[in-house]
């Protein structure tokens, strides 16, 4: 049997790839999500109060369009990003400007400030222990399921209450995070920087959204 064989099994799912081979990757996704999270900031001040649906809509399409395009065109999906980013500043909006309003931009401010620094300590967790991302990602993905599925049923059945189902999503995409981190710890899993970047930008959305709703209940209490 040929020595050159491909190994379907040769790809690495832990981190076992020298820090500085990864660090260029790193320093892309930083800065696309960095980038991101800014136009985000923009849709956000300029989304009408109408705008939560239509931004969820559009930022679905976008999703697909991105993995469609992510391999086709590069520099397209990269636009595709970037353009997700501004609608989901759309969706989120008048959420956050009624936190604004109801709670005071200090909180949002501690809420952005507190996921910043999260996203950051996980990202360390990532690189500096031996973590299987694939199982991460696995287990997360069915618990993210399993949690979809449980708001909906809760929805009818009122068996959960807004600051569990937080502390579930906080959980859920924090475990997510540190497997989208080592993902890139190990080299990317042959994704590109702009897929891997989408996850990254998601996960720190859904932890900043939960962390704000976990903040502002027990301002209220």
């Amino acid at each position: 049997m040929p020595e050159n064989r491909l190994d379907l099994n040769s790809f690495p799912t832990i981190i076992d790839v020298p820090r500085e081979e990864t660090a260029s990757l790193l320093a892309k996704v930083l800065g696309i999500t960095s980038l991101g999270f800014l136009i985000t900031a923009f849709g956000v001040v300029t989304a009408p109060e109408w705008s939560t649906f239509p931004g969820m809509i559009l930022v679905l399409g976008l999703v697909f369009g991105i993995t469609f395009a992510r391999k086709a065109s590069p520099m397209l999906a990269l636009g595709l990003f970037f353009t997700l980013t501004y609608f989901m500043g759309w969706e989120i909006g008048p959420l956050i400007h009624h936190y604004v309003r109801t709670v005071g931009p200090t909180l949002v401010f501690n809420a952005a400030a507190t996921t910043g620094l999260g996203m950051a300590a996980m990202g360390c967790v990532a690189y500096l222990f031996q973590i299987n991302y694939r199982r991460i990602a696995g287990i997360g993905f069915a618990a993210l399921l399993l949690l979809i599925v449980a708001r909906i049923a809760s929805m009818f059945l009122h068996f959960m209450t807004p600051d569990t189902y937080s502390w579930l999503t906080l959980g859920i995409f924090t475990l997510l995070t540190v497997g989208d981190f080592a993902r890139i710890r190990a080299g990317g899993d042959g994704r590109s920087a702009v897929s891997l970047s989408l996850s990254i930008y998601l996960d720190a959305i859904n932890i900043f959204l939960a962390v704000l709703q976990l903040m502002s209940g027990r301002r209220r209490n």
